[in-house]
Formats: C-alpha cells, structure tokens, sequence
C-alpha cells in the first residue's frame, strides 16, 4: 500500500475533528453569550484553538502523503511532527492559561454561575471529545501518525477540562467556590505534562531517532530469512518524520556471481519496506567467508 492510500483514513480522521470542534465552539459561544458564564466563553476559546489545530493537522497529513520529488526526495514525511509540535506548543499554553485563571479565581473567591444550559454543553463537550479521542486514536495508530495521536491526547485534556469545569460549578451548587480554582490548577498541570509529552515525541521524530528495539529485531528476523543471506554486519535505523529508513549490511557468499548478489539484496530490501513502519530500506552487499 502506498503512501497515499495509507493517508486515507487520516485524512478522514482530521475532518472528523474539524468537525466536531467548530459544533463545540458554535454550540459553547451561544451559550457562553447567552449565560454570560465565563467557564463556558473559556471552554469556547479552547475549542476555537481546537479549530486552528485541526487545521494544521489536516494540512499537515495531506502534505505527508505527497510523493517524494526532486526537492524532497525522501518524501514529506516530517510535516506531521511539525503540527504535532504545534499541538504541544497551544496544549502548553491552554495550561499555562488556565493556570492563571485558577489562581486569579482563588485569589478573587469569584462564585462560578451554575445553569441547565452551561451544564448540557459540559456533558455534551465530555461525551463529544472522549468519542474522538478514541477514534483518533485508532486512527492514528493505523495511519502510523503523530499529528493524530497528538490529537487525540488534546482531546483527552479537553475531557479533562471540561469535567473539572462540570465538578466546579457542581461545588458551587452545593456552596464550595473553591473546588473550581483547585481543579482548575489540577487539571492544567496534566494539561501541561501532556503537552510536553506531546513535544518530546514528536522532536525525537524530527531530529532521527531511531527505531524501537521490537522494529529492529523485525528487521533483523525479515533478513536472515531471504535465502542466500549469511548473516548481517551492521543495522542503522532512523526515523524521517513518522516513518523509518534503515540502512542494512546483509553477508552473501563470496562466491556468488554479482547479479544474484543483487537479486538477493533487492529481496532483502522489498522484504524490509514491506513492514508498515519502514519507508526505505538501503541494502549493502559484503562478502561472506567461513571460518577455518
């Protein structure tokens, strides 16, 4: 399957998104502007840079699935990490945000408005974002995407907002002002160690890291399984962007004529780039001798 067709269902993915966080944002404004609540105007504001996001999520993956070209030959590959960086960088600065806005409610002992309409939004924006959590998940982990699965983990922190919003304004009913500040700090400190999760994975898929212990014995196993391979020298692997190259030194019989030398490099190769995770595979051929 190639690179396009891989790209297919992240694409639809990243519209689902776009989709449900501008319903969040219209639905959260008009309650916001009717209730006068500040917790709902700031749960619209989270859903606007949701919007953005998923703009730069979107844009991100179709240009991820664009074939590799004179001035790009290895692919575009890395315009996911990029927007997954983005999504660490607005999750950083939602928490460092709601950081302050707990700590100036805490100071003030601001009352926090509690509403049936309010309310509803918070549920709806609860059982909303958890649904595409989990299908951005899937997604991502089949389309092998970080701007996906950095999607799906701000959706995660937008649970855990809006419910923290939801016990705030439940302690308000029952006289407990306070509760809204505590959790508000709570739930912003997670918001922030995601974030930071979020940019670590995706800096480590921009600067080269290489491949997971598991991936490089897949690989090691594919090669010695193509007949007429002795043995390997050396296994390098990399990430560009999400996907992996591997460079592979695989031993051939000394003796054996250079056509069939390349016949079996080329084997070890497609055999390498079957492997959903690996992008390209660069095969060197060295000459095995037998110890006396």
């Amino acid at each position: 399957m190639d690179t396009v067709a891989k790209k297919q269902p992240a694409r639809k993915a990243t519209l689902l998104g776009l989709y449900g966080n501008t319903f969040l944002f219209v639905i959260k404004l008009i309650v916001a502007l009717k209730s006068g609540s500040l917790i709902i105007l700031a749960e619209a504001m989270d859903s606007f840079t949701d919007i953005v996001t998923s703009i730069a999520v979107y844009i991100s993956v179709r240009v991820s699935a664009k074939k590799a070209d004179e001035g790009h030959p290895f692919g575009h590959h890395r315009a996911e990490p990029i927007s997954g960086l983005i999504v660490a960088v607005i999750a950083g600065m939602a928490g460092m945000e709601l950081i302050h806005m707990s700590i100036t409610r805490l100071i003030s002992g601001e009352a926090v408005s509690f509403g049936i309409a309010p309310l509803l939004v918070l549920l709806v924006t609860i059982g909303t974002k958890a649904s595409m959590k989990q299908y951005l998940e899937n997604a991502g982990r089949k389309a092998n995407s970080p701007a996906l699965l950095a999607s799906a983990k701000d959706c995660k922190n937008d649970v855990l907002v809006a419910f923290g919003a939801l016990m705030g304004m439940t302690g308000a009913y029952y006289g407990y002002y306070l509760l809204d500040p505590i959790l508000g700090m709570v739930v912003s400190l997670w918001i922030i160690r995601t974030g930071y999760s979020i940019g670590v994975d995706n800096i480590d898929y921009l600067m080269g890291k290489k491949a997971s212990e598991e991936l490089i014995k897949e690989l090691k196993k594919k090669a010695l399984g193509i007949e007429g391979v002795k043995g390997l020298n050396e296994v390098k692997t990399h990430h560009v962007g999400n996907y992996v190259h591997v460079e592979i030194h695989i031993n051939v019989d000394g003796e054996t004529p250079t056509t069939e030398s390349h016949r079996i490099g080329k084997e070890v190769q497609r055999a390498l780039e079957s492997l959903e995770s690996v992008d390209k595979a660069f095969v060197h051929i060295d000459p095995w001798l037998p110890r006396n």
